[in-house]
């Protein structure tokens, strides 16, 4: 098992897990029942059936396959976040392939991984997308640098000057600094500024612009060249 144990008084994680192989889904929830913290509440053979769960369970977290049958991971994971806006989702997939990771960003999951994730990552990682924070699979993560790069290369496209307008000048530099990859400790020192601030400012940020997750607000950033200066 891994990570610290759950203070008496603090509500374990509660997960739902949404995949269409069934041997996959009674692993994953034996193995991950096994984690301090964590309590698998239900199980989901496909993303309408995820979505209904949600509604009835009210999880705080949902691992969900990207390619399931009916309605899949992507088109589930817009769902959820429509109608439960506090569930995360984290995508648990054999796909690396880019659209998919893009696709489910722009859905509002808070994470990307791969199924041949370690088990003491995929427990952190739920821990973590609790916590307000995106994890995306290392090796995915070289992908999506990639594309912040060519998108912050190609220069401002029509409109890009009014994007983020609606922020606050302090709002932007929080968002700039999303962007870069900074955690809310590195974005609350660099800024001199309490933890409790930024989240407060990435809060804003995000219903301001209609996102869902840091991940979404960070690709905003790029897309509208609003990184400036270091």
């Amino acid at each position: 098992m891994n990570g610290p144990a759950p203070d008496a008084a603090e509500a374990a994680i509660r997960v739902v897990l949404a995949d269409d192989h069934a041997i996959l889904r009674r692993g994953l929830a034996s193995v991950l029942a096994g984690e301090p913290g964590i309590e698998i509440v239900g199980q989901a053979a496909d993303g309408g059936h995820a979505v209904r769960m949600v509604a009835a369970l009210a999880p705080d977290v949902v691992l969900m396959d990207v390619r399931m049958p009916g309605v899949d991971g992507i088109e589930a994971c817009a769902e959820v976040i429509r109608a439960a806006p506090r569930t995360k989702v984290l995508m648990l997939t054999i796909s690396d392939e880019e659209a998919d990771l893009f696709a489910a960003l722009k859905a509002g999951a808070s994470g990307y991984l791969l199924k041949t994730v370690a088990v003491e990552a995929l427990a952190d990682s739920v821990r973590s997308v609790v916590r307000g924070q995106s994890f995306i699979d290392p090796s995915m993560a070289t992908k999506l640098i990639a594309e912040f790069a060519e998108l912050a290369a190609a220069g401002g496209g029509a409109g890009a000057q009014d994007a983020g307008t609606e922020l606050t000048p302090r709002e932007n530099e929080v968002l700039r600094l999303v962007a870069r990859g900074l955690s809310n400790r590195g974005i609350a020192g660099r800024l001199g500024i309490s933890d409790n601030t930024v989240k407060n400012h990435v809060r804003s940020i995000l219903e301001k612009l209609r996102l869902h997750s840091r991940m979404e607000a960070a690709l905003f950033a790029v897309r509208n060249h609003l990184f400036g200066p270091e």
